[in-house]
Parts: structure tokens; C-alpha cells; sequence
């Protein structure tokens, strides 16, 4: 069961990175991004499950953070672009 799991966020994580390549806007690369780094924590968690490792969890949660961490980033980035570019 746990390995159809991983496959589901194989195939998600596939379908992300399409949306990242191919998105019409900049928010939707920057959302599938995201959306990228949730699912790899999942399937680092399940990883961790099923070798029986748990210090692989730390791994998983300090990604998380850094993804969170680094998609605020990236809009800070887009917003204030956005701004300089508009007309006064």
C-alpha cells in the first residue's frame, strides 16, 4: 500500500514539474514549485517509513521549511517586480 502511495507522489510530483515548465504565469511556476516540495517531504516521510529510519523525518521537516521559506521569497521577488513595472 505504501508503495502505490509513493508512486501516486511520483506521478504528482511529475505533473507539478509540467505545470512548472509549462505554466502561463509566473504564480503558477512558483504554486507547482511549491506544490513540488510538499509532495517530495511526503515521499521522503514515506521513504523513512518503509527503510525504518526516523531521523529521515528531520530531513523532511527542515525541507519543508526551506521550501516555505524560499516560495515567500520568490513572491516578495514577483511583487515588488510587479510594482517597479507598473505606470505611475
Amino acid at each position: 500500500m505504501y508503495y502505490v502511495a509513493a508512486l501516486a507522489i511520483l506521478v504528482t510530483m511529475g505533473l507539478a514539474l509540467a505545470r512548472a515548465l509549462l505554466g502561463p504565469t509566473d504564480y503558477d511556476r512558483v504554486l507547482a514549485v511549491n506544490m513540488f516540495g510538499t509532495k517530495t517531504v511526503l515521499l521522503v516521510s514515506i521513504v523513512a517509513f518503509l527503510s525504518g529510519r526516523p531521523e529521515f523525518l528531520d530531513l523532511g521537516l527542515a525541507y519543508a521549511l526551506i521550501n516555505f521559506v524560499g516560495v515567500l521569497a520568490v513572491l516578495e521577488y514577483f511583487q515588488k517586480k510587479r510594482r517597479r513595472e507598473r505606470p505611475r
